[in-house]
Formats: structure tokens, sequence, C-alpha cells
């Protein structure tokens, strides 16, 4: 049986390698205006013109083959260590300095057979670059192919560029490259022979510019422009507090539609087996199981991809680049990096790709520090949890003329909090356990761009389909095995609270002296065990919890407005304010556990999180609680 050709792409951060992924292989990868956020090797088939599978591997975004920081290490190694059968090196067509000194680079480092994608050529050519193709391929030995990586019709002539290239085991070096120095005695090039050779990287490549570029561009004026009032000091930071108001704004209003059709549809789907000739333990099973607990997940998903679809947008559009500059200068008052803010945007999705972007972060002092302070940031695990308990305990009022709600000013406080503690956070690691300079940040502001909605919905279909994955498995089955504790064993006829007799309430009595300072009883403290897998299912043990427990008459489903209005009704105000500010900070997924071990390489520092990150979310919610429960009774 033949072997899988295997083909590298490689590209300096924002020249649109990971689009072209996504275009060549169908694939959903995620795109984004900064380097980081493709830190590890993706793969997936891509089909050549003569139909045969190769495996296409999108390695990270990197300016340069010397490894300063673990993902540039990442292609590095890739390149050196893998024996590829071909490659695609991507590079932007309207940075054709930064473009050059790469191509080179990567050229010289290796001979397997290669085409060149000279992307974003639509945009270059709208701003009057104008390159000579055909000596541009007689120089470098390679073809040169202009594509547009956000349109699929434009990749066909790179697809058939490659076919033809990987018919060659090996590509000619061109003459034109700088003699390739190799060490001597089997010893490692001095640091006067590398300095020697990436001056002749840059000789060559300033030297192949003026040959090969005809005209240059204008400068993007339109995304200057835009710049003198984003990055303003004080009108950018007003911009920027007030994209993320609108955006939770749309989270509960816009989202509050789709959210009752999704609970009615479950609601109905409840009534619907209630009523079936069923034995009433399988009819338990399925209704106040699998319906009201996977019923009680699912209702949250309009709101995560409103959340996504902002993200994907800013980000394509090339905010978010801006953001990190902004919040440079207050992340250097606590000491932190302003490259610590790419993992810390990368972690609103999910803590774990977060701990993987701190590789972009060259001092390992700073990698440890943001590494330690992510879980704190609001990913999107927590959204039904907070989802619930505003919607519980906070009145969605208006807030003033400008229909400002109170609910979405609550979550985008939530949000805030765990920004600010984040950087606290932070600030107390590096003052006491990592001191040291920061250094400067250096940061590609891409130019502004309308995204592509093409792959905006790929983006939004894809976190759909890792959502309901989630649901359909970890949730399902967490709510399958907390149905069993709530069921079982029966209590006696003419009990008056049969759920406690059951093996849930038996867990939950163990842990509620520790919780009762905290305001949780026994079944907070059943719902909190089955988080450490999965934040979010936090909303389908309750829902399972109040649906097993609920005697009333017609209970069927414990919706998601039933189970708002069971726990404002069981549960005082100064509880679920303290549940909130339990999850502010407790670190409740194994999954981000076990990313820090490995990413860190160290099980100490995995630990010492897991240690500060519980008695910050004790010490929070039990704060909490008490003031609550003093403003309360006064």
């Amino acid at each position: 049986m033949n072997r899988k050709k295997s083909i590298a792409l490689v590209g300096t951060p924002n020249a649109g390698k990971t689009a072209l992924f996504n275009v060549l292989t169908h694939s959903h990868q995620r795109v984004a205006n900064y380097s980081g956020v493709t830190v590890d090797s993706a793969e997936a088939d891509l089909i050549l013109p003569d139909g045969e599978f190769c495996s296409l591997v999108d390695l990270p975004g990197s300016y340069s083959l010397r490894p300063y920081t673990e993902d540039e290490g990442v292609l590095t190694q890739a390149l050196q260590k893998n024996n590829f059968d071909g490659m695609i090196v991507v590079i932007d067509a309207t940075q054709p300095e930064r473009a050059m000194r790469f191509l080179v680079e990567v050229l010289d480092a290796t001979d397997r057979p290669a085409v060149v994608a000279l992307n974003m050529s639509d945009l270059a050519f709208a701003r009057g670059f104008e390159y000579d193709l055909s000596k541009f391929c007689d120089l470098m030995g390679v073809p040169i192919i202009p594509t547009v990586a956000v349109k699929r019709g434009k990749s066909k002539a790179l697809l058939d560029a490659l076919e033809h290239a990987m018919k060659a085991q090996k590509r000619e070096r061109s003459r034109f490259l700088p003699e390739r120095k190799k060490p001597s005695d089997g010893k490692p090039l001095s640091r006067k022979e590398v300095s020697e050779q990436i001056l002749s990287f840059y000789k060559t490549s300033d030297a192949l510019l003026k040959q090969v570029l005809i005209r240059k561009g204008r400068p993007d004026t339109r995304s200057e422009k835009i710049d003198r009032i984003v990055l303003h000091p004080i009108w950018g930071m007003l911009i920027l507090i007030a994209v993320l108001a609108i955006t939770f704004q749309l989270m509960f209003n816009l989202a509050s539609y789709p959210m009752d059709w999704i609970d009615g549809f479950f609601g109905w789907m409840g009534g619907q087996v209630s009523a079936l000739a069923l034995p009433a333990v399988l009819k338990s099973f399925l209704v106040d199981g699998v319906i009201a607990g996977v019923g009680g997940t699912l209702v949250f998903l309009p709101q995560i991809l409103i959340l996504f679809a902002l993200i994907l947008f800013l980000e394509d559009f090339g905010f978010m680049a801006r953001a990190v500059f902004l919040l440079d200068y207050w992340m250097g008052k606590v000491g932190l990096h302003g490259r610590s803010f790419l993992p810390i945007i990368s972690s609103y999705a999910c803590a774990v790709p977060g701990i993987m972007a701190t590789r972009t972060i060259e001092s390992k002092r700073d990698r440890i520090v943001t590494t330690m302070i992510i879980p704190i940031t609001t990913c999107s695990a927590r959204v039904p949890v907070y989802t619930l308990l505003i919607s519980a305990f906070i009145p969605n009022i208006a807030l003033g003329a400008l229909g400002i709600h109170l609910q979405g000013l609550v979550m985008l406080a939530l949000y805030a909090l765990g920004i600010v503690f984040a950087l606290l956070m932070g600030a107390i690691f590096k003052l006491f356990f990592f001191k040291g300079r920061r250094p400067p940040l250096l940061i590609e502001l891409p130019s502004y761009k309308m995204p592509s909605m093409q792959s905006l919905f790929k983006g939004l279909v894809y976190r759909a389909k890792l959502f309901l994955k989630r649901v359909g498995t970890i949730i399902l089955a967490l709510t399958i095995v907390i149905w069993f504790l709530v069921s079982f064993p029966k209590a006696p006829a003419g009990t008056e609270n049969p759920i406690e007799a059951s093996y849930a309430a038996k867990v939950g009595h163990v842990f509620e002296p520790v919780l009762k300072p905290l305001g949780f009883d026994w079944k907070i403290g059943m719902a909190l065990v089955p988080t450490f897998a999965a934040r979010e299912v936090m909303v389908a043990t309750l829902s399972t919890v109040y649906a097993v427990g609920d005697t009333s008459e017609g209970s069927g489903v414990s919706n998601t407005d039933k189970l708002s209005a069971l726990i404002k009704t069981e549960w005082p105000l100064a509880t679920g304010l303290s549940l909130m500010a339990w999850f502010i900070f407790a670190p409740m997924c194994i999954s981000t556990l076990a990313t820090v071990k490995r990413e860190l390489k160290s099980t100490k520092w995995m630990l010492i999180m897991m240690i500060y990150l519980f008695i910050l979310a004790y010490g929070a919610a039990y704060l909490t609680h008490l003031v609550a429960a003093g403003l309360t009774r006064a």
C-alpha cells in the first residue's frame, strides 16, 4: 500500500495561511489577525487535481526560521525533521519586504518541491503593487501563483502547480540563493557564521525585491485614518469598552428568541414523552434525565454562537490586534507583557488553546505567569452558568434612554472581573516570584478588511459542532450518571422529600459542611462535582436534580424558565451571587489542568494553579455571600 504524501503549509502570520488551509481542505480552522492562534500543526486531507489524496499540514506561522518562540520552533523542527513530499509557502503580496525575507530563508532550508502562494493579490493590486511573476519564478526556481485565500476558485491554479512540482522528488536549488554554510567537523555554526548567514539572507531578499517588484503600492491610508481614532489612548479604550458592551447586550436580547424556541421544543418533547405509556423509571430517565439535562444546556447555544460570531468578525476585521496594542500599556502597569493578551483573547473560547498560545511569548517567566492566570478569564463554558444565574437573580430592566439592559451589564461585569483579577494575579506572580524587566511589545497591525461571510459561517459551524459534540458526549453521559444518583435508591412511599434518600443527597451532604459558609446546600455541592469535567454541565445537573426532585403536579421537564424560577425560590440572592463569584475563579476543568502540565512540563505548576484558584474561589464566594447576606438583612 502506497504511503499518503504529506505537504507542509508554511507562511508568515497574517498572510492568510490558515484561511487558505480551510479553502484547500474544506476544513474549519480558526483564522485570526495575530500570530499565536495556530500554535500547533493542524492536518487535513487535500485532493490534488488528478484525484490523489494527500495530507496537508498547517504549520504555525512564523516571521523567521530562527526560533525565538516555541511556535516558531515547531515550524523549524518540522521542516528539518519531517520528510515532506511538497511545500506551499504563503506570503503576503502587500508586505513585499517581509515576504521576500521569509521566502528566501524557507527555500534555503529545504530542497523539497515547493510552490509559492502570493496571497492577498487582490488587495495588492488594488493598492498598486505590481510583480514581475515570470522573473520571480525564474530567479527562485519555483512557481509563483497569485491567490486570494478566502475565494475557493482562486486556488485551482495553485493545486495544478503543486501537482506538477511534486512529480520531481527534489527541487533544484536556485542559483540566486546564497551559498549554504555548512558546519565544519560536525560542529554547529559559530555565532559569527550565523550572523553572516542572516546578513546574506537580507542581502538576497533585498536584491530579489529590486528585480521582481515593478511598482510599490500605496500605503494603506484607510487603515491609518481609522487607527487615528481606534488607537487613541482615550477614544480607543472607549470604543473597546463599547464594543464589548454591545456584544453582551446582543447575547441577552438577540439570543432570547432562539433560546425560547429551543426551550419550547424540549418542553414539547418532554410533554410528548410524558404522555407515552412507558414504565415510570424509563419515563423519568428520558424526561428528567436526558431531555431536562441536554435541553437545559443546549438552550444556551444561540448565546455562544452570537459571542463567537462577534469575536470572529472583529478578528478578521483587524480590530483584535488593535485591542492588544491598546491594552499593552495597562498590562505593563502590572508587569505583564503585551503578548500575554493574545493567549488571554484565545481563552475566551477555551482555556486550553489559550494556554497553548503562550508559546508565542519569548520569556519563559512571562509564559508561566500568563499560563497561571488564563483560567481566571471567562471561557465559553461559563456562559450557560452565568446566564442561568443572571436570569434568575438579575431583572432585565432597561437603564436610561439607550436601551441598555441590566442583565447584559452584569454579564459584562463578570467578564471584566475575570480580566481584572487575572491581571492582578499576574502582577502578584511577577512581583513575588518572577521579577525582571518587561520586554517591549512588537506586534503587526494588519490592514482593516471586511471579513469573508463564508469564513465566518464556517467558523460558527465549527464552534456549533464542538458544542453539540460536547453536549452529545460528556454532558449526556454525566447527565445520565446524575439522573441515576438522584433517582436511586427509591424512597419509601409517603416520604415528603424523596430525593433526600438518593445517592446524590448522600454525596452532596458530604460536601455540605465545607460549602455551607458559601451559602451552598447539598444540591449545589452535588452539581459542582461533575463540573470538573465540563463547567457547563452545572446547568444540566441542576436541571436533572430539580426535575426529579419536583413533585408538583405536571412537573414534566424542567425547562430554563422553570429552573430559573425554582432556584430563585429555593436560593437567596446571596447564594446566587456567591455562586457567580465561585465560577470566576474555580479551576473546574480537568482538560485545562492537563494542558498546563503538558505545556509547562511541570506537575508542580499544575498543582500550584489548582490550589491557588480554589483558595481564591472559596474566599471570593465566602466574602460575596457574607456581604450580600448582610446587605439583604439590612
